[in-house]
């Protein structure tokens, strides 16, 4: 009832300042023809006008700030909302909560429809959300394809209960829309916040704490859902802390290049190492090069890590050079911000020059996602100068994902990278030998190389080898080695090659 009160008289104030100037000539004259009840009858007229226009002009939502581009009130207009929601909460004894949705893949949208059909996509999605809300509670756009959803107090609002409206407004959310005669298929998580589980008071809180909770669910996979927790916000705090500290670790040069050797499945013969990122007196927690990379790009470094990798890999061709080792070839691993900097191919050239390093000695992994329809033009455009340098490219885990063959002529692939996914167990497996035999023929009849990863057994090999797979790497070859160790390993396992027996027709 007191917040009811402060709205009608913020609302009686906003008239004296404006709707009723206009009725005071009118009403003095009333006075002076007809006295105090003249007076009052207009009065009461001009009340009556105001209140009745009150939608039109001067109700909270209709003053909310609102995103231009998605037609829905901003984060600013979130938070003011939940501070009001959460004030009722107070005088009323009822519950409120706050959620956060974002659009899956929303890049790849982005990519794939361009900016007015995604400004589209998220207007609609809006729309649909709010056409399963009540009239009272507010839909905002926080930017990044994430939407903000304010619950006004209701009697119950538990975990069961919030549960079920994260699930109906996700199901909003992935109703099927057509952009451009396609049918576009959405998939949505979901991060809420109850007002008793609010880490702080406020509605900036609140709303922080949805957001967190929707980083969460994020991270587990498209479509999931998840409630604000400590244990949540404790997690996300380890993990910025993991970011501050690799960034530290990458500016004083204790992230550093490993390498990963690669052979011919077929000979055995030492066909190339890939540069594999390790942190130097990490902790365990970061015990592989994955865990690195995912640091690394969450911290938003990954150019620089790439810059490092070919700094270390450049430098120990020279070492081996200079050993007297035959040259090797190099892999770099690149990522989908590296290939739409529209300066990097120029700025591996120079690289490329100054080592005097041969391009074609030099294999660019580029991830599956960049080979996909919805791939950026840049993308392809940086792929395209890339191959003109002379650079290898070699695509990551083709056909666990919806690259289509077009993209591997589109794109000058020249590799083909079997996941470990598809060759675990293919010795005593007859799927994944089917498996691995289809794409190993589809890369032959293609043209192009083809090399397993994470092989981690005799048999493996030896099975991958009669399949007809060119190369492998992993754990049965040599894990990822730092640079003075591999001078000594490519000495000793050239020594364990033995040149083949000649066939020769038997005497009788």
């Amino acid at each position: 009832m007191a917040i009811k009160r402060l709205r009608g008289l913020r609302w009686l104030g906003g008239m004296a300042r404006g709707d009723l100037l206009a009725f005071v000539p009118a009403a003095g004259l009333a006075g002076y023809w007809y006295g105090v009840a003249g007076a009052l009858l207009v009065i009461g007229a001009a009340l009556s006008v105001a209140w009745l226009a009150r939608d039109a002009g001067t109700s909270p939502a209709a003053t909310l700030a609102r995103d231009a581009a998605i037609q829905l009130p901003d984060r600013a207009a979130a938070v003011t909302t939940l501070d009001a929601a959460l004030a009722e909460v107070v005088t009323t004894n009822r519950a409120t909560a706050a959620f956060v949705l974002g659009i899956d893949d929303a890049e790849a949208l982005l990519a794939t429809y361009g900016d007015a059909a995604y400004a589209q996509i998220l207007r609609r999605t809006g729309e649909q959300l709010q056409g399963v809300l009540r009239e009272g509670d507010l839909v905002a756009y926080l930017g990044q394809a994430r939407f903000a959803v304010v619950l006004m107090p209701v009697r119950r609002a538990d975990l069961e209960s919030v549960l079920q409206i994260a699930t109906r407004l996700q199901a909003a959310a992935e109703v099927p829309q057509s952009i451009e005669t396609r049918a576009v298929y959405l998939s949505a998580h979901v991060g809420f916040c109850l007002v008793s589980r609010a880490p702080a008071s406020g509605g900036s809180a609140m709303l922080d704490a949805a957001e967190t909770a929707a980083d969460e669910a994020l991270r587990q996979g498209p479509g999931s859902i998840r409630a604000y927790s400590s244990e949540i916000a404790r997690a996300t705090r380890e993990r910025s802390e993991q970011v501050e500290a690799v960034s530290a670790a990458q500016e004083d040069g204790k992230i550093v290049a490993y390498f990963l050797p690669q052979i011919s499945a077929d000979t055995g013969d030492i066909s190339g190492f890939e540069l594999v990122p390790r942190w130097l007196q990490a902790d365990a927690d970061l015990p592989d090069s994955a865990a690195v990379l995912a640091a690394v790009q969450a911290a938003g470094l990954r150019a620089r890590l790439g810059e490092v990798l070919l700094y270390h890999g450049f430098s120990a061709a020279r070492g081996w050079a200079t050993a007297g080792l035959p040259a090797i070839a190099l892999t770099l691993p690149l990522s989908l911000d590296e290939l739409r900097n529209p300066q990097f191919p120029d700025r591996l050239k120079w690289e490329l020059d100054r080592f005097e390093f041969p391009p074609a000695r030099l294999r660019l992994l580029v991830p599956e996602a960049a080979a996909t329809d919805g791939a950026q033009e840049m993308v392809a455009r940086t792929l395209a100068a890339l191959a003109r340098l002379g650079c290898a490219i070699e695509l990551a885990g083709f056909g666990d994902g919806p690259a289509p063959i077009a993209a591997l002529r589109r794109y000058a692939v020249q590799r083909l990278r079997i996941q470990r996914s598809f060759i675990t167990r293919v010795d005593a497996d007859p799927e994944a030998q089917s498996m691995v035999a289809a794409i190993l023929s589809l890369a032959a009849q293609l043209g192009l190389e083809t090399l397993a990863d994470g092989v981690a057994s005799i048999g493996e090999h030896a099975m991958l080898a009669q399949l007809g797979c060119g190369h492998l790497q992993g754990p049965v070859v040599a894990r990822a080695m730092a640079f003075e160790d591999t001078q000594e390993w490519i000495t000793r396992h050239r020594g364990k090659l033995q040149p083949a027996p000649p066939i020769t027709r038997r005497k009788r």
